[in-house]
């Protein structure tokens, strides 16, 4: 059995706004987040596990992919521990989420959510930009199993490339 994780960086977020963690995404951020969704619907259609930081930036990035999927808001799981945070909260998150799931997404942060993607697939990725998709499959039965380079890099979508 495999399974595939979805990390997607958070879309454009409006700059002046504080605290951070209630920064919301700006008009091109909406756009961009629903065209992503929407151009990235035959490989997103099979998530049925989302995990999310508390952030305003990181949720309305995943309610507008939940739309745009016909996905139900019942398969996202706010994370605290994904915001302002290190790797060792990624891999947490992603490692508990139950074996049953085949496909699932991760919604989250710059700089972390580059740096995991390049951990679990030894792809050098760069700096994703404002909702930045990246697919990467594990040949793996259970999500536990994840680990550095455990995975590999079949997917890397930007607004800008689609």
């Amino acid at each position: 059995m495999s399974k595939t994780l979805f990390l997607v960086r958070h879309a454009e977020a409006a700059a002046d706004v504080r605290p951070d963690i209630y920064r919301p995404l700006t008009s091109t951020g909406i756009f961009d987040a629903a065209r992503m969704s929407k151009q990235l619907a035959d490989v997103l259609q099979h998530v049925s596990y989302i995990i999310t930081s508390n952030a305003e930036r990181t949720q309305q990035t995943t309610r507008i992919f939940c739309e745009q999927l016909g996905l139900e808001n019942g398969i996202i799981h706010i994370e605290p521990s994904l915001y302002e945070s290190a790797l060792m909260y990624y891999l947490n998150a992603i490692t508990a989420i139950p074996a049953e799931v085949e496909v699932a997404m991760l919604v989250a942060h710059n700089p972390t959510i580059s740096y995991f993607a390049e951990y679990l697939s030894n792809y050098d990725l760069g700096g994703m930009p404002t909702c930045g998709v990246v697919g990467i499959r594990f040949d793996l039965s259970s999500w536990a199993e994840i680990s550095k380079r455990s995975g590999e890099y079949f997917l890397y979508k930007t607004p800008v490339h689609l």
